[in-house]
C-alpha cells in the first residue's frame, strides 16, 4: 500500500465538507443524504488503509 488510498480518504473528506455546512447549518436534507454516502464511502477507505496498515506491520514483525 502506498500513501494514495490515505491521501485518497483526507481529499473525501475535505470534499465532503460543503455537504456537511449546507445539512448542519442550512437543513438541506439533500446534502445530508450525500453526507451519508461519503461518510460510509469513508468508513470502507478508513478499513481498508487500516486493514493494510496492520498486514504490513503483521509481515514486518514475522520477519523479524
Amino acid at each position: 500500500m502506498s500513501i494514495d488510498k490515505f491521501t485518497a480518504l483526507k481529499s473525501l473528506i475535505a470534499n465532503t465538507e460543503a455537504d456537511a455546512v449546507k445539512f448542519y447549518e442550512k437543513g438541506n436534507k439533500a446534502a445530508g443524504t450525500r453526507v451519508r454516502k461519503a461518510m460510509q464511502d469513508i468508513k470502507a477507505l478508513a478499513q481498508d488503509i487500516r486493514l493494510n496498515v496492520q498486514e504490513a506491520k503483521n509481515s514486518d514483525d514475522a520477519a523479524e
